[in-house]
């Protein structure tokens, strides 16, 4: 009997035993998998950044090549703007079907098909033999990248927290714009060694072999591999499931006539359609006509101003989380920007010190991302389930600004060339750009604060809908 009993104690024991060993078996797999959660999420989001780096060389790219397209094609200052346009055009009314493709389809597949598409856009504007061929790559492009960015911040808020998400967009901004300031001196100095034409076409099939990498790497959420998500490694239940997600007509009605979603997309048409201008499209063509810089020197002088924007994408994003608003740091960083332009168009009657230029325009550049603080606005202020829809919204704005001014610009320089000083032309010119960047920063006093947190369902809109 004794035996049997103490047969029996040994026995349970190595049941406890082995509960135990299994429980923290149980407990270091899920440990394990929350830390391949937090560390592959880097490498997804690595793999569009470098995606997104190509966005932003096609975006600014057009202005350092402009004497090459107006040797090889003979075009005036209206048509060359309209080119550089057509991307912004394409940029622009794809951002709701960008949306859209990253809430159903899902960013993996989005992001692969744009890539490709822009690569194949790229090649085909390298190799154009006419203007109807150039002016299809380029659109080919602008298609393609435009569903880049609403797709990178799908994945953040999905693999990312939501306290992270306004310094995630600044960390994506300024890799971006690493794609910028290629497109500026880097560029001018392949350009003269290999040509205007293989640049653009080894661009071309470079994006595509990304395209490549996109499809294999990445994946639109961490279940998809089998991992926690981000609201479980936090304890957390999804904010989605407090309110009811609706259909995606309705969702985008919703985010439409939401009076919030708007201020954001005014100040990214302001500020951006402005910044554009100067370092995309006219900015080279200013520093030579007005200071009589060389064509090889200029694209030093906005390179700064890209690194600028960068720079501050990165900062003023990590600042709104820091102080949790959103508001105040629009505010703040708009006041400089728009003072920025106030003293490239009204002092020295349009022609500043060259010896400021350099300062000038860093500042420019760091204080005019304040519009990256709308994207995290249009998502906080709408249903959480369509934070594509939402964002991409906002995000039309920039690329309104960026499609309309430049032609804009480029009428005054068809027009006036020929009667005016260079000084007195960019200065009106420019004026326009002051403009825009006054009624972008007037909306940012309209902005819906938000703490940094989605406030749909506490809001007057989302109380409204939840009640129909």
């Amino acid at each position: 009997m004794k035996d049997f009993k103490f047969t029996c104690n040994i026995s349970l024991h190595k049941v406890e035993w082995n509960s135990m060993r299994l429980m923290k078996g149980s407990e270091n797999m899920e440990e394990n998998k929350v830390k391949k959660m937090l560390s592959y999420r880097w490498i997804v989001w690595g793999v569009l950044a470098l995606a997104y780096i190509i966005v932003f060389f096609h975006r600014l790219a057009i202005g350092v090549v402009r004497e090459d397209l107006v040797n090889t094609f003979g075009i005036t200052g209206t048509t060359f703007a309209n080119i550089g346009s057509t991307y912004f055009y394409a940029y622009m009314f794809m951002q709701i079907p960008s949306g859209i493709l990253a809430d159903s389809l899902g960013a993996r597949k989005t992001v692969t098909l744009g890539t490709l598409l822009a690569g194949i856009g790229s090649v085909m504007f390298g190799l154009a033999p006419n203007l109807f061929m150039l002016f299809a790559g380029r659109l080919l492009v602008g298609i393609g990248v435009s569903v880049v960015f609403i797709a990178i911040l799908k994945v953040q808020s999905q693999w990312f927290k939501e306290s992270e998400f306004g310094t995630m967009s600044g960390i994506t901004s300024f890799v971006g714009n690493m794609g910028g300031i290629f497109a500026q001196t880097p560029l001018a100095i392949l350009v003269g060694y290999f040509t205007w034409r293989s640049t653009f076409a080894g661009i071309g099939a470079i994006s595509i072999l990304l395209a490549i990498l996109c499809y294999v790497v990445v994946r639109n959420t961490p279940q998809d591999m089998g991992l926690p998500t981000i609201e479980e490694i936090e304890g957390k239940k999804k904010e989605a499931q407090a309110v009811e997600r609706p259909p995606l007509l309705k969702s985008l009605g919703q985010a439409l006539t939401n009076p919030y979603t708007w201020p954001g997309f005014v100040i990214f048409t302001g500020f951006f359609g402005a910044f554009v201008s100067l370092t995309g499209t006219w900015g080279n063509s200013y520093l030579v006509d007005v200071y009589g810089l060389a064509p090889e020197k200029a694209p030093n002088y906005l390179m700064v101003a890209v690194l600028g924007l960068a720079l501050g994408g990165l900062v003023i994003g990590k600042i709104s989380d820091a102080v949790k608003s959103r508001k105040i740091p629009m505010i703040a960083f708009g006041t400089i920007y728009v003072a920025c332009w106030a003293i490239i168009v009204f002092v020295g009657d349009g022609k500043p010190p060259v010896e400021i230029l350099y300062p000038l325009f860093f500042i420019l550049g760091f204080t005019c991302p304040a519009f990256v603080l709308g994207w995290a606005c249009g998502k906080e202020v709408n249903h959480p389930a369509i934070a594509g829809i939402s964002t991409s919204i906002v995000n039309m704005g920039g690329f309104f600004g960026g499609a309309i001014l430049p032609p804009i610009l480029g009428k005054i320089f068809d027009t006036y060339g020929g009667t005016m000083e260079a000084t007195e032309l960019y200065q009106k010119a420019f004026l326009y750009c002051f403009a825009f960047a006054a009624v972008g920063y007037v909306f940012t006093f309209l902005v819906k604060e938000t703490r940094c947190k989605n406030i749909y369902a506490d809001s007057l809109c989302g109380r409204n809908l939840k009640q129909k």
